[in-house]
């Protein structure tokens, strides 16, 4: 789907939508409780709907009313092969792939190329230790081993969802086991908001520096809980600010244990100077903060590497689309830079590169100087309504775009 933007300001008021990071935990915990619990404030997103074919395989049960998901949970246990389907949902496999072997011996998980080639490496250690038996083809990866209780050691700088998805299959083995972290972790917030889903859920982890103590033969129970909204896409909305606009967002937790509510500290630095900002654990603001650097004051970006194992490679399509409205982005290793330059309305059409954060990037940009967007449907993926929504801020959106 082509969609032409406008140029255009966005003005109103608007609320963030549900955290994706938080649905998903919700999800998959409310999956292995034994009992019924109600999830109130879920978007539909494409990302939540493959987490939803995991608990459905898992044997839990589920009925969607309005934005409310009513679970009943079941750790089901079976000899059968389970076999799951996803899309490119990164959460919904690394959280998956644990839990699944804690319930059963083999499992195969069809998924795109560009999630199965964005790896498990953490994951394959852990078989080869254990002397799995895997297989992982462009679209599948079929395991057959059990996961059972003992102390883990592994990295941490890749990505933390792999620390997730071992805290939450680890509590259902019958002994206790340990996770050694031996890295630095990066995504520090997402562990925390692990933990605190795992808490409501009556799940007990230990956690010190780079220790995780889990105890075994723990139960999940049931709750009620509301999802909170979401620092990651309200991010976006917030950058209309920077570029003119007046967005009111009248429903973010300031108290919040998400990380990339440092995007209020972000944006206050792009607009006063060129600063030097840190990835490491707000990777998923990659996009909208190059974005921005790059119509505001330049900025340099370190412990940038992550960006390029995402649904994109993301530095590439950053470097790609920037500098088609004139801008100059260099990438290093571990480094990018955006430099401080005029920009100008693009002369050929904005690729969304199949993904959802820099479509709702490359958006913001182009309601600046209008402009075509490519594969706009991206957004799905986390924000489905998120077009609808910057129309009804003022943002002129057409979608009867003849492809160029």
């Amino acid at each position: 789907m082509d969609l032409l933007i406008e140029k255009s300001l966005a003005r109103g008021s608007v609320s963030a939508p549900p955290s994706k990071s938080y649905t998903h935990r919700y999800l998959l915990a409310a999956a292995l409780a034994d009992g019924i619990t109600y999830l109130e404030n879920v978007d539909l997103s494409n990302d939540i709907m493959e987490t939803l074919s995991c608990i459905k395989v898992l044997g839990a049960e589920y009925e969607i009313k309005n934005q409310t998901i009513i679970i009943k949970g079941s750790k089901k246990r079976s000899s059968c092969p389970l076999f799951f389907e996803l899309g490119e949902s990164g959460s919904s496999l690394r959280f998956l792939i644990p839990i699944a072997l804690a319930l059963n011996n083999k499992i195969t998980i069809k998924a795109s190329e560009r999630l199965i080639k964005r790896g498990i490496a953490v994951y394959e250690k852990i078989f080869q230790e254990d002397h799995f038996n895997y297989e992982i083809t462009d679209t599948t990866i079929t395991i057959e081993g059990a996961l059972r209780a003992r102390e883990y050691q592994i990295l941490g700088n890749i990505s933390s969802q792999f620390i997730t998805g071992l805290l939450y299959a680890l509590p259902l083995l019958e002994e206790d086991s340990k996770i050694i972290v031996t890295s630095e972790i990066e995504s520090k917030n997402y562990l925390d908001m692990t933990i605190d889903v795992l808490h409501q859920f009556g799940i007990e982890i230990e956690w010190s520096d780079n220790l995780f103590l889990i105890k075994g033969n723990q139960k999940y129970h049931p709750v009620n809980a509301k999802i909170e909204a979401d620092f990651s896409n309200a991010a976006f909305l917030d950058a209309f600010n920077l570029i003119g606009g007046k967005v009111d967002i009248i429903n973010l937790p300031f108290n919040s244990l998400q990380g990339d509510k440092i995007y209020l500290t972000y944006y206050k630095l792009l607009q006063s100077s060129s600063p030097i900002i840190d990835m490491a654990n707000c990777v998923d603001l990659g996009p909208i903060l190059m974005s921005l650097a790059a119509c505001l004051n330049g900025a340099k970006f370190i412990n940038t590497k992550r960006l390029r194992l995402k649904e994109s490679d993301r530095i590439l399509a950053i470097q790609n689309e920037l500098a088609k409205f004139g801008a100059v982005v260099d990438a290093l290793d571990n480094e990018v830079i955006v430099f401080k330059k005029p920009l100008h309305k693009p002369l050929t059409a904005i690729d969304s590169h199949n993904d959802h954060r820099i479509a709702m990037a490359m958006t913001i940009l182009l309601s600046l100087f209008g402009g075509t967007l490519k594969k706009a449907e991206a957004v799905n993926k986390s924000y489905p309504s998120f077009f609808e929504v910057i129309k009804k801020l003022g943002i002129e959106v057409h979608d009867d775009v003849i492809d160029k």
